[in-house]
């Protein structure tokens, strides 16, 4: 039985950050809209409360019955959750004189086993614009900043079970031991034995995977990523060569990728069939150029060939996919109970007659765990540690129409630049990156002759999820060595740029 928190989602843009400081302390937890009904299973061991963009004091504020939940487990609120807190049990929460955010000494006030082991002036970040001015009856103060007042406090009246708040986000990296009052909070407070790893969780989710799936067949399409490869090996372990994956040439895979991934499937003893599509696809590619058309074009195509591959398989009931934490949480809304998965890392649109039960081993964990879990079953760290890649592939890093001979420039140039990057050690350090073709051509010299060639520009950003992104700074020397590198072995390229956008305002791709 795996212990869980719950995170209770106010609609913070740390909430995710809760999870993963949760998560890393080895103790499963769980996000759920603040207005879901919580099953009170016998795992559960606490509550946390999120923060939120709204005040409680507005009209509208979202509310929750913290009394009731406080009355069965262990609760810590964190920023709204503790002006919530402070206000329904009868505390005073005012409008801030001015916003405050950032660093702050934390202050401590009285010793707890929240605050345990915590330092005195230690540095908190905050980020709100209410501030708690009076805590309710019953209350006491733990610790004060030097601008605000009540900066974390406890119930102490035995009316229920412990119950905390903390004006600031100990989750961010600026709170410098917030990890260590979040950890107290579920070892100490909330009695977590901390034992969820990678291996219990591989244990968990193939027992669970037989009672689900049984002797019935899974499909499942693979891209050679991370996520459907980890998914892929897990339902294999529950059900072997009932498991049939899909793995599509769509043309615009990166150099040598669709031989290379097949071989390396079938040495980890997945049942893995590669269709050849390239012709198809190039085919239906030929005069588009705008992206949405690209992209939605090689999605067509894709469902197509995989509803075609799926009928040449008897008495398929079950659609595997590599669907992660992520996808789902961010289609959860905190304002109303519709839920939407996303589908990018899905198979979207598929026809109506494939009414499958989807088997989806991923979906509580995060793209680390996920890595974790992939060197736990002992995938290659090669492909663990591969770089993202857009499901359409090199078609949104060609602008312009996609030919044969485009691909086959790109993938060269790409190939390149990746294995130069890994030979200088440079890969790890990076998010994503990747070449990208332009349609733009350019007067070059080479030797004596004058050549009128493409241009390739090398894009490389650091992240921690993607959603924000930075250009990472490459050597110059690097950069010189790549350029010359790719100008002088991909006949049709005579020019390389780098692009040095940061997102936003710019995105990763291209297009």
């Amino acid at each position: 039985m795996t212990e869980k928190i719950i995170i209770l989602d106010f609609g913070s843009q740390y909430t995710q950050l809760i999870a993963r400081v949760v998560r890393e302390a080895n103790v499963f937890c769980e996000i759920l809209p603040f207005h879901k009904q919580i099953d009170f299973e016998p795992e559960l061991k606490g509550i946390i409360l999120s923060g939120s963009p709204f005040s409680v004091n507005e009209e509208k504020a979202p509310l929750i019955d913290i009394a009731s939940l406080a009355a069965r487990l262990p609760v810590l609120g964190i920023c709204y959750g503790a002006q919530l807190t402070a206000k329904v049990f009868g505390g005073r929460v005012e409008k801030s004189e001015k916003r405050e955010y950032g660093r702050a000494k934390l202050q401590i006030k009285k010793q707890d086993l929240l605050l345990a082991d915590v330092s005195d002036q230690s540095q908190v970040w905050m980020s709100h614009s209410d501030t708690i001015k009076e805590l309710p009856t019953g209350f006491e103060l733990l610790g004060i900043t030097e601008s605000i007042p009540i900066a974390a406090f406890k119930r102490v009246d035995s009316t229920g079970c412990a119950l905390y708040g903390l004006q600031f986000h100990p989750e961010v990296y600026h709170s410098s031991e917030g990890k260590k009052i979040i950890q107290n909070f579920l070892v100490k407070i909330c009695g977590c034995k901390q034992d969820w790893t990678a291996a219990h969780f591989i244990t968990d989710t193939v027992n669970n995977l037989k009672k689900q799936i049984g002797n019935r067949k899974v499909i499942m399409a693979l891209s050679g990523g991370v996520d459907s490869t980890v998914a892929a090996t897990l339902i294999h372990k529950a059900i072997g060569e009932n498991l049939f994956g899909i793995f599509v040439d769509n043309g615009v895979l990166r150099k040598n990728e669709f031989e290379e991934v097949l071989d390396i499937y079938h040495q980890l003893g997945l049942n893995v069939k590669g269709v050849d599509e390239k012709e198809l696809f190039y085919r239906e590619l030929a005069n588009k150029t705008n992206p949405e058309e690209k992209r939605k074009t090689i999605g067509r195509l894709f469902i197509e060939v995989f509803d075609k591959e799926a009928h040449h398989i008897e008495g398929i009931e079950l659609l595997g996919q590599g669907t992660i934490y992520p996808d789902v949480i961010e289609s959860v809304s905190v304002h109303g109970p519709s839920v939407t998965i996303k589908s990018h890392h899905n198979v979207g649109g598929l026809p109506d007659t494939m009414k499958l039960e989807l088997v989806e081993p991923l979906r509580s964990l995060f793209k680390d765990e996920v890595r974790r879990v992939g060197l736990e079953l002992g995938l290659p760290p090669a492909m663990i540690y591969r770089h993202p890649f857009p499901g359409p592939g090199l078609a949104i890093r060609i602008l312009g129409e996609i030919t044969e001979e485009k691909v086959q420039l790109l993938q060269a140039a790409d190939d390149l630049y990746i294995k130069g990057l890994k030979k200088a050690n440079l890969y790890d350090s990076i998010w994503q990156a990747g070449a990208i073709l332009l349609p733009v051509k350019s007067v070059g010299v080479m030797g004596d002759e004058r050549t009128y060639e493409f241009t390739v520009a090398l894009r490389a950003v650091t992240s921690v999820d993607g959603m924000t992104a930075d250009w990472a700074h490459l050597p110059y020397e690097f950069l010189a060595d790549i350029s010359n590198e790719i100008i002088n072995n991909v006949r049709g390229i005579n020019r390389v740029v780098y692009d040095i956008s940061s997102k936003p305002p710019a995105t990763i791709e291209w297009e």
